[in-house]
């Protein structure tokens, strides 16, 4: 019985699994790396921000200390310095600018500098660039009068080492005083997001960026 016109891959003597193991070389466009996380911005990208062309609503902090996860390494680790990055939709990952119905990016022609270099078959370029040359709050609003004390208070009162101390503290004898203190930061950066919003007239959306993400 004929069985029909052979496949491409039997003429020419390849089999499924070669096929399936040829190695990639180049962006196959699968939305896989879009999936994973917003990418992490860097001094190359101030402009991007400062023009607006990424709007800093768009955007979030990780503070110094904070617990986060690290591509790289594969792990949750403290992170070493600020990083600011793209938020996810909603409760997901994926990048927000990423558009899942046509499987591209919504803004690649100004995309930052981690999606430029980033290829998923040879990942030595990103490795290379992940942890230099971060962009910092400080470059992006040390010159907006009035709010920058206020960023810069925030982080003395809230800070990751602070909490870490207290939450080490915990566990010895005056864990009373530990605990007030804990809940005294949590209330104090919950207050002053509230301020800005109310007071100041800021984008809601905008307070995962400039306090980072809430204690």
């Amino acid at each position: 019985m004929n069985s029909g016109p052979q496949k491409e891959n039997e003429k020419s003597g390849a089999t499924s699994e070669d096929a399936k193991e040829k190695p990639i070389s180049e962006c196959r466009r699968c939305g896989t790396c879009c999936r994973k996380g917003g990418p992490a911005f860097h001094h190359a990208d101030k402009a991007l921000i400062e023009k607006g062309v990424i709007h800093s609503k768009y955007l979030y902090t990780i503070r110094a200390h904070e617990l986060c996860y690290d591509n790289i390494k594969n792990a949750h680790l403290p992170a070493a310095s600020e990083i600011i990055k793209i938020k996810g939709k909603k409760d997901s990952l994926t990048c927000v600018f990423f558009n899942e119905k046509q499987n591209e990016c919504t803004i690649y022609d100004n995309r930052p500098l981690e999606c430029r270099v980033l290829k998923c078959w040879d990942t030595r370029e990103i490795e290379r660039i992940y942890a230099k040359n971060r962009l910092t709050r400080k470059d992006l609003l040390s010159t907006v009068e009035g709010l920058w004390g206020l960023v810069e208070d925030h982080q003395k009162r809230c800070s990751y080492k602070k909490l870490e101390f207290f939450i080490d503290t915990l566990k010895k004898d005056k864990k009373d005083k530990a605990l007030k203190d804990i809940l005294d930061i949590i209330k104090y950066d919950a207050q002053i997001r509230e301020l800005v919003v109310k007071k100041g007239g800021l984008d809601p959306e905008r307070t995962d960026f400039i306090f980072g993400r809430p204690t």
